[in-house]
């Protein structure tokens, strides 16, 4: 039978401890993260992950990724020095190829949706 995932009280679901961010370049970031759903193949994981301000850079060259933000503020300054600025209830996709630095400005809690190249 298949049957769907249900994921409630995501903005308190325990994320176990902070740990050091091995990507931060400034702020010594910690993050936690929890996988709530891996598909059978592992191509697809559906998750929540939190970090506290400072900043980091990012590379989606092996995966897309798309985030809806719970709570905090983010900056993410593109490839092309475009920023854009998101938080609570703000959603994007992060194509595959994506290239470029997260700021946290708040902490952050998202729901993220991985998928492998």
């Amino acid at each position: 039978m298949i049957d769907l995932s249900a994921f409630l009280h995501l903005a308190d679901t325990d994320l176990g401890p902070l740990k050091p961010k091995p990507t931060s370049i400034e702020g010594n970031q910690k993050e936690a993260a929890l996988s709530l759903f891996t598909s059978p193949d592992g191509k697809v994981d559906i998750g929540l992950w939190e970090c506290t301000p400072g900043r980091f850079m990012a590379d989606r060259s092996a995966s897309s990724e798309f985030c809806h933000f719970l709570k905090g503020l983010v900056e993410l300054t593109h490839a092309d020095g475009r920023v854009q600025r998101f938080g609570p209830g703000d959603a994007f996709n992060l194509p595959l190829g994506w290239k470029g630095e997260w700021r946290v400005i708040e902490h952050v809690r998202k729901v993220y949706v991985a998928v492998e190249g």
